[in-house]
């Protein structure tokens, strides 16, 4: 029999519960079960006036935020219209069914204000790992850090130079005071980017960019740089900066310091690409008893390179100087602006005369250019044989999903907000939903029932 025509009857009386209408195997209410911002409106409490007008709830901001990157939605105008519309998201942010949504532009708002001045973001990401840390997930004995490129809000065709700059931007001021004035606009907690120099490129509207180009295409870009265990693949830090290859170690160092500071001791190995294999930075880890897993800059280029590396010169200390294989003697300058050392051949007619000068140089010297830091490097580069560094060159690949759910599943590839202040701002939130993934998968296992043992 057919069924009666629905039709629409106003009643007086409704009883709806989102509470029945939200799935249980929603991530959302997983997501509910490890998500604590009672913090976060402790932390922000200084910055709001004990008088006027009630503000928009920060911990609805936030989870609204959330919801967004824990499901790849980066329109904040398309956020605030699926929360509306959407029963979960409603009921993960606790508006019910008569709450009003915020208009998009309290993001913007809050972002300049607010949040940008108490560092929230930060905040919510280290209270995820916090949590991380509190449940188990993280060891911290093994770690790897590694950064991948993600292109900035800046049309690649739109690029000028440091002196077309302030023409560009309409400003009465000489460069050297427009750029000085968008640092202090931009305070950091983290290494602030080497500026480009003076012929360099830079993006007409977003400066803090950097010209980059990687496989094959060139664009403005920032580096998101990312620390993790390698036992739970739990991010433990998060850094953005500049897209240079020389801020990837500056990065590094801040991560690693935070992350000892948080859990009272300093890890005991790093891993990490050829990237981040200079003298500098081994002799960093050396005196900090970290143990390095990654190769050195130079053994790379050794691979295809028919002459002898660095390795086969002996470094003499009481003369400060090396000595080449074929036992003559090298001078070792050491010029102190660029911290580097040059290492030159006294007299470029006996090294003609040397039995090994073909598998030495092809030239009438031989050239090395050594980092004051190197002795810490040539100490290290028999390491790739050793069995230990290719278990942890295995685990080191652990970086490569993060990076790859960072672009495809969050929607990274291309930065939403212009501005370094702003980047960080996303890359936290970003790193935050993907803690939050790995911990509710982690923690949400279903645990198999142990059968007795028959007899």
């Amino acid at each position: 029999m057919m069924g009666e025509r629905q039709v629409d009857q106003a009643k007086l009386f409704y009883e709806f519960s989102l509470e029945r209408h939200v799935p249980q195997d929603h991530l959302l209410r997983a997501v509910d079960r490890f998500v604590d911002l009672e913090g976060v409106r402790a932390h922000l409490a200084p910055f709001y006036s004990p008088i006027g007008r009630p503000s928009i709830d920060p911990e609805l901001m936030i989870r609204m935020l959330l919801v967004g990157y824990c499901l790849g939605i980066r329109s904040e105008r398309r956020l605030c219209e699926e929360v509306h519309l959407n029963l979960a998201y409603r009921w993960f942010c606790r508006l019910g069914l008569d709450g009003d949504v915020p208009d998009h532009s309290t993001f913007s708002k809050n972002r300049h204000g607010r949040f940008r001045q108490a560092g929230v973001f930060r905040e919510v990401f280290e209270g995820i790992v916090r949590r991380c840390m509190a449940a188990g997930l993280v060891e911290g004995r093994r770690l790897t850090v590694d950064g991948t490129m993600v292109y900035a809000n800046a049309s690649p065709h739109h690029r000028v130079t440091r002196e077309q700059l302030a023409e560009v931007a309409q400003v009465s001021r000489t460069v050297p005071e427009y750029l000085a004035d968008l640092e202090r606009q931009n305070p950091v907690a983290e290494p602030l980017p080497e500026p480009p120099p003076a012929s360099g490129i830079m993006s007409a509207t977003d400066p803090d960019a950097t010209w980059a180009v990687k496989w094959g295409r060139a664009g403005f870009a920032y580096y998101d740089n990312y620390l993790i265990d390698n036992h739970s693949c739990v991010i433990v830090g998060v850094q953005a900066t500049a897209a240079r290859m020389s801020q990837e170690t500056v990065a590094a160092q801040d991560m690693l310091t935070r992350f000892t500071e948080w859990q009272g001791r300093a890890p005991e190995s790093v891993a990490a690409d050829t990237t981040y294999g200079n003298g500098e930075f081994l002799q960093w880890l050396a005196d900090r008893s970290i143990t390095p897993y990654m190769r050195t800059r130079d053994s790379i280029h050794r691979k295809n390179s028919p002459f002898f590396g660095p390795e086969r010169f002996t470094y003499q200390p009481e003369s400060n100087s090396y000595r080449c294989p074929a036992r003559a003697a090298t001078e070792l300058l050491w010029p102190q602006p660029c911290g580097a050392a040059l290492c030159l051949n006294r007299d470029s007619q006996t090294l003609r005369t040397f039995a090994i000068k073909a598998q030495c140089t092809s030239g009438a010297f031989r050239f090395l250019a050594i980092h004051m830091d190197e002795l810490s490097g040539n100490a290290h580069a028999s390491w790739p044989t050793r069995q230990r560094f290719s278990l942890a060159q295995r685990q080191r690949k652990k970086v490569e999903p993060c990076s790859g759910k960072l672009k495809n599943q969050i929607g990274l590839r291309r930065l939403r907000l212009r501005r370094l202040r702003f980047v960080r701002g996303q890359f936290f939130l970003a790193a935050a939903a993907q803690n939050i993934k790995r911990l509710v998968r982690l923690l949400s296992r279903p645990t198999t029932p142990v059968l007795p043992a028959t007899t």
